[in-house]
């Protein structure tokens, strides 16, 4: 049985019998009959879906953002503008997605020859539960738009989200097939994989499992993206605006109550300001509102899961018995829910389980350097690659993006995925990429094509 439980109070919400393996095959069976239709349709076909969707989501974002906050605990301001992102995702793609996937012209020995880009067919998105409607369309609307179809695996505690956005399109008259759901446990999931109908596998998720996925789909000989976790530093130097990277640091650290792969989690500060800013970081720390993702006023919700807050708090109590200070939080708050304190630790090594180990939750391991060069070498060492964020002058900013081995840097700015721009990961934070054009390359044939007579 699949469990759905409010992490504001621990109650069970609801339970979900999982499929079956002939109930995994009808599911499937729909999205490859869909797929003989879909990938026919026109991209303004395709596009018009996409935006009757778009549209839906952002007239019922009160209906549909008070799901998140129920299922997962996400606060209801950041529950709302989520929905409102993943209808931004499926709008980029309906604008964008023939331009992405223009035919390409190259020349060789043929009179002409080009490289055009074909649907693969059904694809199968394994995604987790900290962003489920962000992470639906960032699968979805380039899969959906290139022609193929979609069968979503949702993380078992986010049902109720996966079902509204699978309603979504029921709403909208998209055709029956192109978007299905999948609530199955690992031996269904794993046969879905093996199923020769799905061409493709998106997951989202942590190492073990993407490890999993990645096995079985090699071993199939399927392409696939894995997004994984991450550790990602955030550099802060003394040439620094001060200000304003402690209050995008401190967003970037406990938005969806730090439980995202690319928050912020290690900040590496330069020793000439290091006290300074560790206090501005603390007082914008001490401000927030820990409490009922449902208030409007709440800043941090529950933890997701107990058994996740019991790992985190896990991780902050080995960072302080290896010899790292606790300035704030750090102690598991009585009551009902899930809920983790805000924490700053300061004094951290890289041997301490905050600097090695993801945190998933509101803990900043905040960590000194010497210098430039130091601080490149301590954000490298870690066995992640996801993001990176640097707060400097811009062209040393810019130089220094060179040197970092993850994925996507942002200079003097919060780090974020945006349809407009790939986002993913090197090293042990997966490979392959979702979002902009590089994304929507990732589920086609590139198939070219070489029309004769041959030219001298």
């Amino acid at each position: 049985m699949l469990t759905a439980t409010d992490p504001t109070t621990g109650e069970v919400l609801r339970k979900i019998e999982p499929a079956t393996e002939a109930q995994a095959k009808e599911v499937i069976a729909g999205a490859q009959s869909a797929f003989e239709q879909w990938r026919m349709r026109s991209f303004d076909e395709r596009a018009e879906v996409l935006r009757a969707v778009a549209a839906k989501m952002r007239e019922d974002v009160e209906r549909l953002a008070p799901l998140m906050t129920e299922e997962m605990g996400k606060p209801i301001t950041e529950a709302r503008g989520e929905v409102q992102k993943a209808a931004w995702c499926a709008e980029h793609y309906a604008e964008h997605a023939e331009a992405y996937l223009a035919t390409e012209t190259l020349g060789s020995d043929a009179t002409r020859s080009y490289v055009q880009y074909l649907p693969l067919g059904p694809v199968l998105g394994i995604l987790p539960w900290n962003a489920p409607f962000w992470l639906a369309f960032r699968f979805a609307a380039p899969a959906l738009m290139a022609g193929n179809t979609c069968v979503m695996k949702p993380d078992p505690h986010v049902p109720a989200c996966a079902e509204a956005i699978a309603d979504v399109f029921t709403q909208v008259g998209a055709p029956e097939g192109i978007f299905s759901n999948l609530f199955a446990d690992i031996p269904v999931v794993e046969a879905a994989i093996r199923d020769e109908r799905i061409r493709a596998v998106s997951f989202t998720g942590s190492e073990a499992g993407g490890s999993a996925v990645a096995s079985i789909a090699a071993e199939e000989i399927k392409p696939h993206v894995l997004e994984l976790g991450g550790s990602d530093p955030a550099i802060v130097l003394a040439d620094a605006d001060l200000e304003t990277a402690a209050d995008v640091i401190t967003t970037s650290r406990i938005i969806n109550a730090g439980q995202s792969c690319i928050a912020a989690k290690r900040v590496i500060v330069e020793d000439a300001v290091h006290d300074e800013f560790v206090e501005l970081l603390r007082e914008r720390f001490a401000a927030l509102t820990l409490g009922d993702p449902r208030d409007e006023e709440t800043d941090v919700g529950p933890i997701a899961r107990e058994e996740l807050r019991d790992e985190l708090h896990d991780q902050v109590r080995r960072t302080v018995d290896a010899g790292a200070e606790c300035l704030l939080g750090g102690q598991v708050p009585e009551g009902d829910g899930f809920f983790y304190p805000v924490t700053l630790l300061t004094g951290v090594t890289t041997d301490m389980a905050a600097a090695c180990e993801e945190t998933f939750g509101p803990v900043a391991a905040v960590m000194r350097v010497g210098d430039a060069d130091e601080a490149l070498r301590l954000a490298n060492d870690t066995r992640y690659g996801l993001a990176a964020a640097v707060w400097t002058d811009t062209a040393r900013g810019e130089a220094m993006a060179r040197e970092l081995v993850t994925g996507q840097v942002s200079v003097n700015g919060i780090v974020k995925t945006d349809p407009r721009l790939p986002s993913g990961g090197v090293k042990r934070s997966g490979y392959g990429r979702e979002l902009g054009p590089h994304g929507i390359h990732e589920f086609v044939n590139a198939q070219q094509v070489w029309v004769g007579p041959k030219q001298d």
